[in-house]
């Protein structure tokens, strides 16, 4: 099974650069309420999704928006959902986190984990009505102790269900990390259900690509169900304008120093326990805003330089792509 790097890259650049468009108009005060990218998961998603066939199906997280993109779904659809449109994908009631598509059987939820049953389902019906078809979920390592998670890794096991469950691990539950709240590995827990398991760098495309390939290819043959592992950076915090991204330790050790010794209060322990918790997040956040060495798009990228002139021309074409779709997006209804 070949690898084409190029089209990989273009999977991944039009969710990027599509999102880049996102982040200008909600910051412009257009789009309302939180936004949540999938910034650093595109080599997860694009080395997935390029395995995808006409009746496969995708359930999603509240990190919908680069599946969509890479499957397919009409740019301008999605921006007006966005914006709220009665014209957009979902008649502006979705937002960008409740996305259904039907044409490409592919929906997305809010609520953490919900991709497990979701999936499941789809999975179901494709080994009843339509051999050969698969389903896949992406969530993240949040959802991993989410008890409709692991139901749905128990009965895609025992009905031997042609299901592929994609963990993108990026360490983050929203401000918590997910290592402190899980117990055990990830990957054998899923081995522990019966799921064939794999474990990958996600910021490998090329690397997701292989592995995904071959859990899917027997899926479709009918030897059930997997779980990939993918590792992650999350380059852009939990949503758009995180307080954690923006977190400077100089700003911030007046007002907490101010706040521990304030009386009254919990004890010094107590104070000192959340003081270090604080500390440690804070810490984290400052470490990975140099992740950008893990960015699958600049990694692909660099292997792609001896192709600048394809490249160049590529990248010309897509940015001409989002454009039309805002301008599209933006004109009246």
């Amino acid at each position: 099974m070949g690898t084409d790097l190029q089209a990989l890259y273009r999977l991944m650049l039009r969710s990027r650069r599509f999102e880049e468009a996102v982040t200008k108009l909600w910051e412009a005060g257009k789009i309302s309420g939180e936004m949540h990218l999938g910034v650093g998961e595109e080599g997860v998603v694009a080395g997935v999704v390029a395995h995808l066939r006409d009746g496969d199906a995708m359930a999603l997280d509240h990190r919908g928006t680069p599946p969509l993109v890479m499957r397919g779904v009409d740019l301008a659809l999605l921006l007006k959902e966005f914006l709220g449109r009665s014209d957009g994908l979902c008649k502006g009631m979705g937002g960008h986190m409740h996305l259904f598509s039907a044409q490409h059987l592919a929906a997305s939820s809010g609520i953490v984990g919900s991709s497990g049953p979701l999936a499941t389902g789809f999975a179901m019906a494709a080994q009843y009505l339509h051999p050969g078809n698969i389903s896949v979920a992406f969530f993240g390592d949040g959802a991993s102790n989410q008890g409709m998670l692991l139901e749905s890794f128990n009965l895609a096991s025992a009905w031997q269900l042609p299901l592929i469950f994609v963990c993108k691990d990026n360490t983050w539950a929203i401000a918590t990390q997910s290592p402190k709240v899980t117990g055990g590995d990830i990957t054998d827990r899923a081995r522990s259900f019966g799921l064939e398991a794999a474990e990958v760098d996600g910021s490998d495309v090329e690397a997701v690509y292989a592995a995904a390939g071959h859990l899917i290819e027997r899926a479709r043959d009918g030897d059930g169900p997997s779980f990939l592992l993918a590792h992650c950076p999350r380059l852009e915090g939990h949503y758009l304008g995180d307080p954690l991204r923006r977190a400077n330790m100089m700003e911030l050790a007046g007002p907490l120093m101010t706040a521990f010794v304030a009386q009254p209060g919990a004890s010094v322990a107590e104070r000192a326990y959340s003081l270090g918790t604080l500390l440690s997040l804070v810490g984290k956040t400052t470490v990975e805003k140099n992740w950008r060495r893990h960015d699958p798009l600049d990694k692909a990228r660099r292997k792609l330089q001896s192709q600048k002139s394809g490249l160049d021309a590529l990248e010309k074409e897509i940015e001409a792509e989002i454009r039309l779709a805002l301008e599209t997006a933006m004109m009246e209804a």
